[in-house]
């Protein structure tokens, strides 16, 4: 058993069934979780908000690019 570092809720997860960087989803709150330990088993937020991000700026670089033309 861990909890949600977002919303402190518990998530049940058996340690059998996960490995360390598997991506697993709070049941409470919908937020991505990363395994970072397996025994005792403890979650992290997942790095995809970095990704977003980055996707978010690219695009943002495309719609300047279009209003200059």
């Amino acid at each position: 058993m861990a909890h949600c570092p977002e919303c402190e809720s518990v998530v049940e997860i058996e340690v059998d069934d996960v490995e360390e960087g598997q991506i697993v989803t709070c049941p409470e709150c919908g937020v991505d979780l990363e395994v970072v330990n397996t025994n005792p088993i403890e979650l992290d937020l997942a790095e995809d908000e970095d990704l977003e991000e980055e996707d978010d700026e690219e695009g943002d670089e495309e719609i300047e690019g279009e209003e200059e033309e």
